[in-house]
């Protein structure tokens, strides 16, 4: 009793250490690019992408041999509709996602601190910690994270699956790469979540340090888009594979 409870522990912080480093870097790379008077502010959305592909990249590594890696509630419901993971290790794993992302955000705020202070733009701010739209419309918005999460989701199953020869080593390179790739192409709209524990759990983290709006109004948008998409890139694979 007590070695299952340890090894579902185990899967359980791994995917919260996964999540965190993955918040930590994307989000510390949104920072430099957008706050006040840092070495990287003003570099620009390309940064951005290659910061989220890296983020996920070391965030796959550091999980990936204790728990698989998900680091995204999608990846998780995908798994479960596709009988790979029970219901009940995918709840435990997209808790710990969840407090992964809320955890990597405040530190991320802890390392800028300085910076925060000085920028007073709250749309600045909140996108150092989620995302949002350029042109905001909620039926749209949504279709597009579908799309994006679609073609993550999808691509992932595929490059791990036993139909490709990826060496484990591997595997987070590719998934990075990929991230970053869905970034330039399919980031312009929405800022390409795909993830809801990379956009709910630090939207979570702003609104406890009260550095202005939320958003909340927006914050269905990266939880239901990237979940429907995780379901179809699911069923498609089942009936491709």
């Amino acid at each position: 009793m007590y070695n299952c409870i340890g090894d579902k522990m185990e899967r359980y912080i791994a995917e919260l250490l996964g999540t965190m480093v993955l918040v930590v870097i994307n989000n510390a790379v949104v920072a430099n690019v957008l706050l006040k008077r840092t070495k990287g502010h003003g570099e620009g959305f390309i940064l951005i992408a290659m910061g989220a592909g890296l983020a996920v990249t070391f965030g796959i590594y550091v999980s990936m041999f204790k728990s698989g890696a998900h680091i995204n509630p999608a990846v998780t419901i995908a798994m479960l509709s596709l009988g790979k993971i029970s219901l009940q290790h995918a709840a435990g794993y997209i808790v710990f996602q969840f407090l992964g992302g809320i955890t990597g955000a405040f530190i991320v705020y802890a390392a800028y601190k300085q910076h925060y202070d000085i920028t007073t733009d709250e749309k600045l701010t909140l996108a150092t910690f989620s995302t949002s739209p350029n042109i905001e419309h909620k039926r749209w918005n949504i279709i597009t994270e579908v799309i994006a999460t679609f073609m993550l989701v999808f691509v992932v199953l595929t490059v791990t699956s036993s139909f490709v020869s990826l060496s484990d080593d591997l595997i987070p390179l590719v998934i990075g790469s990929l991230v970053f790739v869905l970034g330039i192409s399919l980031g312009g709209p929405t800022g390409f979540a795909m993830n809801p524990a990379r956009d709910l759990g630090p939207r979570i983290t702003h609104s406890l340090l009260r550095l202005g709006d939320s958003n909340w109004k927006y914050a269905i948008i990266p939880v239901v888009g990237p979940v429907i998409g995780a379901l179809i890139a699911a069923m498609v694979f089942n009936l491709y594979i």
